[in-house]
């Protein structure tokens, strides 16, 4: 071999070397470690008090959460307001959360992890915008890490599974993709479950009479005091109020839920055009509350609106024996319960511009009819007298028109 060609396949195997490298480095290049290390925050300098507006998207449900004022609201609801609780949770999990193990990770190993955004693969992608709209931060959220549970001998029932983390990444940055010890249970496009549950609640019942599209149904129950036995109201002959059947609806309405709000809430759907059921209740306090029943929806929830006024003395009536000196002090706690019924008025009565959809449990005493609160009517008792009790008993008579007469027992003998 010459020199010429030695150096030939010197030159040959550089290339094939390089060549080599390149092949090597390209499936090499997918493959990226988290730039972060463990106990590090996952979003450094995450702004979240600029954060306005939070969109959560699934593969099958879209939800956004809008800051408007002071509130947050749930957009796909008609602006209801949101838990804030649960915003400011979701907020502080991500401005706090740290990795617990970087990951190296390829485009390949993302559908394994759920870490494909919701448009092309299962993942939750949450979207973090300010006033403007304009996007801060998105977060995509994979699989959920799970650990086994005890056996059956475990002191919380046994086996089974529970979530103790998930896979995410920052936007669509690979080399962000970690495992961090937050499940973000929460962190669903459910509207419900990002819903304001707080609601009315109507408390010292005077009285609650209900109206249905069959006048042979209504009825009103009626008290004159707090302590007072609740009677019938316009009671027919024969009629009388049970109480052990009446009970629920003499505090209807005394612990209220709601479990969500219909997607379309025109009356001629909700059946609110046209109530089944409209009740009025008043209670001592100076509260009228006006509920109306609407249509059947799924699962047993009906669908459902509530009003509420308010008709308070504006001036305290002195006592018979006050004294000058208590006047004055009687006068300002008057005045600041006064408002405090204005205000309790005011913010029951925000309410009132939305439908709701309550389960039959919520509603079941406003479905009584009139015959489920009376008392069944007494029997007949047996009478005393010469048909009753203690009464001699009548001869016997031979019923067979063809037998011979009955004897008397004094002839029988002879």
């Amino acid at each position: 071999m010459n020199r010429k060609q030695l150096t030939l396949l010197i030159v040959l195997g550089v290339v094939l070397s390089g060549l080599g490298y390149m092949a090597w480095r390209k499936t090499q290049d997918p493959y990226k470690t988290s730039t972060a290390s463990m106990g590090t925050l996952l979003i450094t300098n995450f702004p979240f008090n600029d954060v306005e507006q939070i969109t959560i998207k699934q593969p099958k449900e879209t939800l956004t959460l809008a800051k408007q004022g002071d509130q947050w609201v749930v957009k796909d609801r008609g602006d209801y307001p949101a838990n804030f609780d649960h915003v400011r949770e979701l907020l502080r999990k991500l401005w706090e959360l740290k990795i617990a193990k970087p990951l190296t990770v390829g485009p390949s190993r993302l559908p394994m992890l759920e870490l494909v955004p919701p448009d092309k693969g299962n993942g939750t992608l949450l979207e973090f915008k300010d006033k403007a709209g304009k996007l801060i931060k998105s977060v995509l959220l994979g699989a959920k890490s799970m650990r086994e549970g005890g056996g059956g001998g475990d002191m919380f029932g046994g086996g089974g599974s529970f979530p103790n983390g998930r896979y995410v990444m920052v936007g669509d940055d690979i080399g962000t993709a970690a495992l961090v010890t937050e499940p973000f249970q929460g962190a669903e496009a459910n509207a419900e479950d990002w819903l304001n549950k707080d609601w009315f609640k109507v408390e010292k019942h005077k009285s609650i009479s209900v109206v249905t599209t069959n006048a042979t149904n209504n009825w009103k129950l009626f008290r004159e005091t707090e302590t007072g036995e609740w009677k019938l109201a316009d009671a027919k002959p024969g009629e009388s109020y049970d109480a052990a059947k009446g009970g629920a609806a003499t505090s209807a309405l005394n612990y209220p839920q709601f479990n969500d709000l219909p997607t379309n809430s025109a009356p001629d759907v909700t059946g609110l055009d046209k109530p089944m059921v409209t009740a009025t209740i008043e209670t001592f306090d100076g509260y009228t509350y006006t509920a109306k029943l609407g249509n059947k929806a799924a699962d047993d929830h009906y669908n459902f609106q509530i009003a509420v006024t308010g008709d308070f003395p504006k001036e305290r009536v002195p006592g018979k024996d006050e004294k000058p000196e208590d006047k004055e002090r009687l006068d300002k706690e008057f005045q600041t319960a006064l408002k405090t019924k204005q205000d309790k008025v005011k913010n029951d009565q925000a309410y009132s511009k939305w439908t709701y959809l309550v389960s039959k449990w919520t509603v079941d005493p406003l479905l009584k009819v009139r015959s489920d609160l009376l008392a069944e009517p007494k029997k007949d008792e047996p009478k005393t007298g010469a048909a009753g009790a203690g009464a001699a008993k009548p001869p016997v008579t031979n019923l067979d028109p063809l037998a011979p007469p009955l004897l008397p027992p004094a002839a029988e003998k002879k």
